[in-house]
C-alpha cells in the first residue's frame, strides 16, 4: 500500500509539473517586458517571429505601424529599469498554435509614470515555442477610462 502512495504522489507532481500553452503563452509575453525593462534588445527580439508586426493606435485615432528593428533600437538606446511596462493579463485564449492575449498597462520612464493603455497580442507556436506575430496597442495619459 505504502509504494501504491508513493508512486501516486511521482505521479501527480509530474502532472503539476507541466506547463500549458497559456503559462507558455504567459512567459513569452512577460519576457518581452523583462527584456524591455533590462534594455536588452536580444531578449526582446527572441520573443517575435522575423516579419512580425508591431501597431500603435494615435491619441488621434491614427493607426502608426512600427518596424520590428526600430522598436529594438529604440531601447538599445536605454538603460536598465528606464523602461518599465506593468502589464495585467486579462485574457488568454489559445486555438491550435494561434493565441491571442489581452493586457491593460502602465509604462513608466527613468521610475515616472508616462502613459497607459492595453495591448493585444496575436502568437504564433512555431517548432513548440510561443512567438509573437502581432501587437497592437493604445496610449492614452487618463487612465480611467
Amino acid at each position: 500500500m505504502g509504494k501504491i502512495i508513493i508512486i501516486l504522489l511521482l505521479l501527480s507532481s509530474f502532472c503539476f509539473g507541466q506547463k500549458t500553452d497559456s503559462d507558455l503563452v504567459k512567459e513569452s509575453v512577460e519576457k518581452l517586458f523583462t527584456g524591455m525593462k533590462n534594455a536588452d534588445t536580444i531578449m526582446i527580439k527572441s520573443v517575435f517571429v522575423d516579419n512580425a508586426i508591431l501597431q500603435t493606435i494615435t491619441k488621434s485615432d491614427v493607426v502608426k505601424t512600427e518596424k520590428l528593428q526600430n522598436f529594438l533600437s529604440s531601447f538599445s538606446k536605454l538603460s536598465k529599469n528606464d523602461a518599465d511596462e506593468k502589464i495585467k493579463f486579462e485574457a488568454i485564449h489559445i486555438d491550435g498554435n494561434l493565441a491571442s492575449v489581452f493586457t491593460p498597462y502602465e509604462f513608466y520612464y527613468k521610475g515616472k509614470f508616462s502613459y497607459c493603455g492595453a495591448n493585444s497580442f496575436q502568437l504564433v507556436k512555431q517548432n513548440n515555442v510561443w512567438k509573437i506575430q502581432y501587437l497592437i496597442d493604445t496610449r492614452r495619459t487618463n487612465c480611467n477610462k
